[in-house]
């Protein structure tokens, strides 16, 4: 059959029409800035400016975004479009995925890295974010907004949120403070302030009647967050870029990594006051609580400026509980669920300390420690031996998958913190998922696999829900389990890891290596990705350790640092450091007592001692 010109000529404009180019050009950079009003710091801006840009796109569109290192300081970096498959199918998409030393290598001071890609499928609320070490923490994160013709609700109005922990120290510093051997008991850092689209003391307008799509997003580093209406109701109509059967509440519950979307339907009338939307800090995070730390805020749901403010809820009163449970959750568009599994992983999760005396997070026992060059080039440049386990290295926890298979991941918390883990390159289903079973905070940390409830395949505790909850992001609850499910047809080097990023720098994360014989077929390392290895001086061959002359030569492999000595714990790096401190104090004692005029405040130092002591479970000596 012919078509006639004018047919061809109406197709093909159609098609441009509906399918739009976006051309970004991005230099980022060190920019002053005081998010909560308190404390000015260098945060990671985009062409001199902080906040980043929201990116907007319609189901369809390419993307294309030159991102160039402008840091002055030395500073690497990396993109990552979190949430997004960047399906392998359309060539070459998985070089775009973003993670450091994974899918490329770090983009070092004065190169450009190309993010081109199409976005066909997907709909919804994603973001994108730094993926090198806790880079994103200083504010190298953004929107990403994948708009549908086709949207299945309606509203007025649009209004995206982002949640965000906030810590006044450079990222760098922060992580240093945390890995080391002065932290024994691998405490996370605690955030000075919470942040509500990049900044607090923020007044949201509401127009009676009027019906309200807000996308909130948590783009922090570690702490989960609470979002509380007073007298008013969300409808939850979308969650990591799936649209669910609608589900009213009035708390939602979202984990560092997590977006939901929800519709907030205004007063009908004008009322004579206005209303409080409350974030919430997930405290039960945090190993300690410090008394200058401020939990949660206030942000203003307003009527008219002239109206009372709202008062701050009573936290005590709210029924933290009710927020949305994402496992009761159901897609919109009816998915079944996957009925078995060709090949399970059983991952079990612990945090243990190390020779280095650093309280590592592990897989397995297992901790992830980054290879010489990116998993991505060693499968690309291995030829047949790209399906050998031996060339990725001991420590990246490397699970192969068959393509096609139906992937069951079970994950077993060993822990008693709550692990928000997030997969590249796929959505899963949620088929089972246990209740968080806290424990009391002087436990017995060696008691802790007693504790623990693992999944028993042969006795779940729910039952398999026909059609499961489908996200890229799920909260693993304090000694409790979590079981995914997947189907692998998006050949690549996935990573699985925690996005409480302290834990992914503890070594959280796992690489899922999917059809490798496909993906040779379908991806070539492109010029660009060449040029960006070379300039950082990381070979663009080779395995794990950067050898290609003998593949299964790993000489040069870093790996995880050596078990603890027998019986040693991280109480015994406690006393140790508390001993250290007392003989340092000692010292100097004799030395100003001995020839100095000044004499030292004995008493202070002592009950300063005698609190540090108490707040490591060291029994405090007797005056």
């Amino acid at each position: 059959m012919k078509l006639s010109c004018s047919l061809v000529w109406f197709i093909l404009t159609a098609s441009v029409a509906v399918a739009k180019t976006h051309t970004l050009n991005y230099t980022a950079s060190w920019v002053k800035a005081n998010p909560d009003g308190l404390h000015e710091k260098k945060m990671i801006g985009f062409n001199g400016e902080w906040p980043l840009p929201d990116i907007h796109v319609e189901k369809g569109d390419r993307v294309q975004v030159y991102l160039t290192n402008g840091f002055d300081d030395g500073t690497a970096t990396s993109l990552h479009f979190h949430g997004l498959f960047q399906n392998t199918s359309l060539g070459n998409q998985l070089q775009m995925d973003g993670p450091s030393m994974v899918t490329q290598c770090p983009i070092v001071p004065g190169q450009t890295y190309l993010y081109n890609f199409t976005v066909p499928e997907q709909v919804g609320t994603f973001w994108y974010h730094a993926h090198m070490g806790a880079q994103y923490g200083d504010g190298m994160r953004g929107a990403f907004i994948i708009h549908d013709p086709e949207e299945p609700f309606q509203y007025d109005h649009e209004k995206i949120v982002i949640l965000a922990d906030h810590y006044h120290e450079n990222y760098n510093v922060v992580t240093q403070e945390f890995l080391s051997r002065y932290n024994p008991t691998g405490a996370e850092p605690v955030p000075q302030n919470i942040l509500f689209n990049n900044t607090m003391n923020v007044t949201l307008d509401f127009t009676p009647g009027e019906t309200y799509l807000f996308r909130f997003l948590n783009v922090g580093l570690f702490v989960s967050q609470y979002i509380i209406l007073e007298d008013h109701e969300m409808t939850v109509v979308e969650v990591d870029g799936i649209y669910v059967k609608p589900n009213v509440t009035d708390s939602i519950y979202l984990s560092a990594g997590q977006r939901m979307s929800v519709l907030i339907k205004a007063k009908d009338k004008m009322p004579t006051r206005n209303y409080a939307m409350m974030q919430l800090m997930d405290e039960t995070m945090l190993d300690v609580v410090p008394p200058e730390l401020q939990l949660n805020q206030t942000i203003q749901m307003t009527y008219g400026h002239a109206l009372p403010q709202a008062a701050a809820l009573n936290i005590e009163d709210c029924d933290l509980d009710r927020a949305t449970n994402d496992f009761y959750l159901e897609p919109l568009v009816e998915r079944d669920l996957l009925s078995h599994y060709d090949h399970q992983i059983v991952m079990d999760v612990r945090m243990i300390n190390l020779d280095d005396g650093v309280k590592y997070a592990f897989f397995n026992n297992i901790t992830y420690v980054t290879p010489k060059i990116p998993t991505l080039t060693t499968l690309l440049t291995s030829g047949k031996l790209a399906s050998d386990s031996r060339i990725y290295g001991d420590n990246i926890n490397a699970h192969f998958l068959k393509h096609n298979d139906i992937i069951e991941v079970v994950l077993n918390n060993y822990d008693s913190g709550r692990h928000p883990f997030h997969l590249h390159g796929h959505n899963f289903q949620i088929v089972q998922k246990s209740p968080g079973f806290h424990i009391d905070e002087n436990y017995d940390e060696s008691e802790q696999d007693k504790m623990t409830v693992p999944y028993n395949e042969s006795a779940p505790l729910q039952p398999f829900p026909e059609r499961p909850m489908v996200r890229d992001t799920v909260v693993l609850e304090p000694s409790g389990h979590v079981v995914l499910r997947f189907r692998a047809d998006n050949p690549g080097v996935w990573y699985f890891h925690c996005h409480v990023d302290w834990h992914l720098q503890q070594g959280l994360a796992s690489i899922f290596i999917e059809a490798p014989t496909v993906l040779q077929e379908r991806e070539t390392l492109n010029e660009n990705y060449l040029d960006i290895c070379q300039a950082a001086g990381i070979p663009v061959a080779g395995n794990a350790a950067g050898h290609s002359n003998d593949w299964f030569d790993l000489d040069g492999l870093p790996r995880q640092p050596k078990p603890l000595p027998k019986g040693f714990t991280a109480e015994g790096y406690v006393a140790f450091i508390v001993s250290f401190i007392i003989g340092v104090w000692g010292l100097y004692s004799i030395a100003q007592y001995g020839i100095g005029e000044v004499i030292p405040n004995d008493e202070k130092v002592y009950h300063t001692l005698r609190e540090i002591l108490a707040e490591n479970d060291i029994e405090v000596p007797r005056n």
